[in-house]
């Protein structure tokens, strides 16, 4: 899992071109939680900063966080004179400052399991909030989704990342909101769903693509080929389900 957390550096340039960025009504749902104001907050594993434009149009002060250099140097190049930008892995973070908001976009699972809940409530100021949110992005068109799965399957049966606790897809409350409900530290946790659908070209999908984990892990022979069957099913634009899903939770005093 570290290895794949830290192998998006080498695609940071195609990463800020090809990965959507989040709608303002992220911004609306994680603030209607909070529910007052949000002065500061820390990003934990912020990439190229996709999220962290988002909420630096609200005008908070953010400490955006990445443990890649790469990731970091284009996030550099984007950001808003109220974010302050940090090399660091939430497990190296210091405990000495508490926030406001404490969120994390597609980038939670990376970090390590031991102690992950303790940590974050020392820097989660009491009655402050917590917020995770991803946007597992696919094909719109399930007869397309299983074509493209068969298309990369003699390379890649699984191109996501597994739930961390292993809960079921099926079940009502998905990770994190799994751990969070068990944690002493948290409370009124919630799960919630925020509709985005994109259409894009069907070589604008790859260039997605080549951005997700389990591909840039592959050989780079198998990845042309998987891309080249990819692209051969699928028509000259698609659209995307890129709903994201958020779990929010307040640090209790």
């Amino acid at each position: 899992m570290v290895e794949r957390a830290l192998s998006f550096g080498s695609v940071a340039e195609t990463y800020e071109r090809f990965r959507p960025g989040y709608p303002a009504e992220l911004l609306e749902v994680v603030m209607a939680y909070a529910g007052g104001p949000v002065r500061t907050a820390l990003e934990i594993g912020s990439g190229t900063g996709k999220a962290t434009r988002v909420f630096a149009e609200a005008g908070i002060a953010i400490t955006a966080t990445e443990p890649d250099a790469a990731m970091l140097a284009e996030m550099r190049k984007h950001l808003p004179a109220n974010v302050t930008a940090v090399q660091a892995a939430f497990e190296d973070l210091p405990l000495d400052s508490s926030y406001d908001l404490v969120y994390s976009a597609a980038a939670l699972h990376w970090t390590k399991p031991e102690g992950r809940w303790d940590r974050m409530a020392a820097i989660v100021r009491p009655g402050g909030v917590f917020a995770s949110f991803g946007a597992p992005i696919q094909l719109a068109d399930l007869a397309l989704r299983e074509a493209a799965r068969a298309a990369r399957a003699p390379y890649l049966e699984d191109d996501g990342v597994p739930s961390p606790d292993g809960t079921p897809e099926h079940l009502p409350m998905q990770w994190p909101g799994t751990e969070l409900e068990q944690s002493e530290w948290f409370a009124e946790v919630r799960q919630e769903i925020v509709e985005h659908r994109l259409t894009i070209s069907a070589q604008d999908y790859i260039g997605h693509l080549s951005t997700v984990s389990a591909y840039v892990m592959l050989p780079p022979a198998d990845r042309d080929e998987v891309f080249r069957r990819v692209l051969d099913v699928l028509p000259e634009t698609v659209e995307l389900d890129a709903q994201i899903h958020v779990h929010l939770a307040r640090r209790v005093h």
